[in-house]
């Protein structure tokens, strides 16, 4: 569905971002509003809160920002959508959403080798400025980050990757494949209803990062997780291009200047939630982290690097840059490290 670019002066009028003015004609507050689907208290949403402080200190209250976590304004599902014609002036969603929209930041988002958010989130922000999506041409990019990679996590003890062969394991659709090269069954279903799928057995376990041991308190039904990092999932923030355009230049340099700062603060917020999820599964639940033995890590790397060098000549027959941004992003993975 093509998006509706309104003009500046028409979108001031009538959507988001307002300035009052004084007698003397300078500005003397705009106000924006920022939109995500997820609760208040996941990492993008701590990333969200972070930068409206950051923006408004830094513009000595000029600026003021209205935060609308858990799809309270808008939801994944029209999160562009709406920030295009106005509904917010920001929003941040998950590409894996709208996977054929963003198709070289899939070649990132599948196994790529990074250690943690930190790197990835670094990693894919650098790539988004060098490949940005076509898809998001109409707005301008205010944030880039990643979780960390996602991790095979199962409701039995098991002790061997050939062990979860034919479970039902929950996965992202857009990285569905990679359940087929694991030999297991790949399920969909919303974060949400987790829980209580897994307490009644219609999923094995489920494939994503490790805070939600401790966040949705997984870790009372999981047993095991298999320690090898998998996937990546990228959150983006736009803004709509009429409301940037109005914004005064001064306040523009500030929101350029954060958007590196955030992926670097979102990646060691995360990573830091993870130690701790990770230390409160073993230390609550038992929760038994397993290494994988040498043999079937190299078996596990040779399969998902292939999977990852399938999609790019994939896109490469396309007409797409595949082969230019895969072998950035493992040059900016070293860089990062």
């Amino acid at each position: 569905m093509k998006r509706i670019l309104l003009p500046p002066l028409m979108l001031l009028f009538i959507f988001g971002c307002s300035e009052v003015v004084d007698n003397s004609g300078k500005s003397d507050k705009i106000t924006l509003s920022y939109a995500f689907f997820a609760p208040h208290n996941s990492f993008p949403a701590i990333q969200m809160e972070h930068w409206a402080e950051e923006l408004e200190e830094r513009t000595d209250g000029q600026v003021e920002v209205e935060l609308f976590p858990g799809g309270t304004l808008l939801t994944a599902e029209n999160m562009f959508d709406g920030v295009s014609i106005g509904t917010a002036d920001i929003g941040m969603t998950a590409t894996s959403y709208e996977p054929n929209q963003y198709p070289l930041l899939k070649i990132s988002d599948l196994p790529s080798g990074f250690p943690n958010s930190t790197v990835s989130s670094q990693v894919v922000n650098e790539l988004v400025k060098e490949f940005p999506p076509e898809s998001l041409d109409e707005f301008e990019i205010i944030a880039v980050l990643t979780t960390e990679p996602a991790y095979i996590q199962v409701r039995n003890n098991v002790e061997s990757l050939s062990e979860i062969e034919n479970m039902n394991l929950r996965i992202a659709g857009s990285v569905s494949e990679i359940a087929d090269k694991l030999k297991v069954s790949p399920v969909g279903m919303s974060q949400a209803e987790v829980a209580e799928s897994l307490e009644t057995g219609i999923i094995d376990g489920y494939i994503t990062s490790r805070e939600v041991l401790k966040d949705f308190s997984l870790a009372e039904n999981i047993d095991t997780v298999i320690d090898y990092p998998l996937h990546t999932t990228t959150f983006i923030s736009v803004m709509n291009k009429g409301v940037w355009e109005s914004l005064p230049s001064d306040i523009q340099e500030v929101i350029k200047e954060l958007r590196d700062e955030m992926s670097l603060f979102s990646g060691n917020y995360h990573d830091n939630q993870i130690t701790e999820s990770v230390d409160w599964s073993q230390t609550e639940h038992d929760t038994n982290f397993i290494q994988l033995s040498e043999e079937e890590e190299n078996e596990l790397e040779s399969i998902m690097s292939g999977l990852q060098k399938d999609y790019v000549d994939e896109l490469e027959q396309e007409g797409l840059p595949a082969e230019e941004y895969y072998d950035r992003l493992h040059e900016l993975l070293e860089d990062f490290k």
